[in-house]
């Protein structure tokens, strides 16, 4: 997926978990959209979100999944079905971040 968003322009940081993620969320720079595997080890991708939009209100969110039992009531962006296709994948991220916060 960051292939693909990086070969599209978009700049792009890949941690490893939400621990490695949250340093990049308090950094001083602005985070336009959270890409977010709903399912991963700690916290899930719902969770995660709300941490990064504590920090980043305006934070645009796409979330992606393996599962077909998730909590839709809860997402505030799309959700993606794995294997997401990647020209999928990049027209997502460039509606939602075109849309108005």
């Amino acid at each position: 997926m960051s292939r693909a968003l990086e070969t599209a322009g978009f700049e792009v940081a890949q941690p490893h978990d939400y621990r490695d993620a949250l340093p990049i969320l308090e950094g001083g720079g602005h985070v336009d959209l959270l890409l977010v595997d709903l399912v991963m080890p700690g916290v899930n991708g719902f969770a995660l979100e709300r941490m990064a939009r504590m920090r980043h209100f305006d934070i645009k969110v796409v979330y992606v999944t393996g599962y077909d039992d998730v909590p839709v009531i809860e997402a505030i962006g799309p959700i993606l079905r794995k294997p997401v296709d990647p020209e999928t994948l990049v027209a997502t991220i460039r509606r939602e971040l075109s849309t108005a916060p």
